[in-house]
């Protein structure tokens, strides 16, 4: 059991479930079940990654944990304190030391506003520095990530991709928080630039002591970026455990079929290699299947598999699998 001051962030039964009126049904009103019963911990100055399909709800549990999104239900505990039922106002002091950095870097920033402007925003918001301390303090940021002090008085859409990410990141970095979502941050960007970027975050982490919750699809980088990481299945999480181990060893059946589909450079290594193959498509959100969620997909499914949910069980040390296999 880990010491109570190492987790920073731990997520007990959270739900996000998102409505939807149903116009054939008598307007009958169903639900799009996001994220379902989750629960897991972020131990503080880690990168935990997060994985799954597009629609498995990884960016909804980033953002609900952040509180960009209200819980359904459940408890968000940030630094010991549980804020799932917080309101803005009392959100106001953790959002200083809970950031997000968005996958859109265009879209993410307010193309009226200059770099100054943009980064002195949470600054004004957050912290109590003077005029010329602010202007200093942005100058910094900005060599941090490798920009010049003479972008200041630039726009966003003066900029590349890679660069407009950087400037999102100074703004996520200048309240110096404890905590920072990374969602999808380089997924958006060209593939020259991500390593470039990743290698960054990598940095400033470790200047700085950041704890990441990174989310992202492209496995291989997870895997270069997080100390742990959590695969993620239709609103729930399946397997936990760390990077190394996750590749090596994976569990659960899911897993297995999401890492065989990374692509392998080396000709002679990708012949020999089985790819598994998820037969069938993904079930709806709306209409969640009984039992484990991937018993319609899953080839070793077995009769309890159809009727008894799987409860996330230690199987090795720090190996978390939620499967009734094991």
């Amino acid at each position: 059991m880990n010491n109570s001051d190492d987790i920073i962030i731990e997520v007990k039964n959270l739900k996000k479930y998102f409505p939807v009126k149903n116009k054939f049904m008598g307007g009958e009103k169903k639900f799009v079940k996001a994220m379902d019963g989750v629960s897991f911990e972020i131990k503080r100055g880690e990168t935990f990654g997060l994985v799954g399909e597009s629609g498995c709800g990884k960016s909804t549990l980033g953002r609900t944990i952040t509180k960009l999104y209200d819980a359904t239900e459940g408890d968000i505990f940030f630094e010991g304190t549980n804020i799932a039922k917080f309101n803005r106002k009392q959100m106001k002091e953790y959002h200083r030391n809970m950031q997000i950095i968005f996958q859109d870097p265009y879209s993410s920033l307010n193309p009226y506003m200059n770099v100054e402007e943009l980064i002195n925003e949470p600054l004004s918001l957050h912290t109590s520095l003077s005029k010329k301390a602010k202007l200093e303090k942005i100058q910094h940021l900005l060599e941090m990530v490798g920009l010049k002090k003479d972008d200041m008085e630039k726009f966003s859409h003066e900029f590349s991709g890679g660069q407009c990410q950087r400037i999102g990141i100074a703004r996520a970095i200048s309240t110096e928080p404890d905590f920072i979502l990374c969602d999808e941050p380089i997924s958006a960007l060209d593939v020259s630039i991500q390593a470039q970027v990743v290698n960054m975050l990598e940095d400033l982490q470790e200047k700085m002591g950041l704890t990441y919750l990174f989310v992202a699809h492209d496995l291989s980088m997870v895997r270069h970026i997080s100390d742990r990481i959590g695969v993620m299945y239709l609103g729930n999480i399946v397997e936990i455990s760390k990077s190394n181990d996750l590749y090596k060893n994976p569990l659960h059946p899911y897993t297995k079929a999401l890492l065989s589909s990374i692509p392998i450079a080396d000709p002679i290594r990708a012949k020999a290699s089985v790819r598994q193959i998820i037969k069938g498509d993904i079930p709806s959100p709306m209409d969640i299947p009984s039992g484990c969620r991937f018993h319609t997909r899953c080839p070793y499914v077995k009769p309890i598999c159809r009727e008894i949910p799987p409860q996330n069980k230690e199987v090795e040390n720090g190996h978390f699998v939620a499967c009734h296999l094991y």
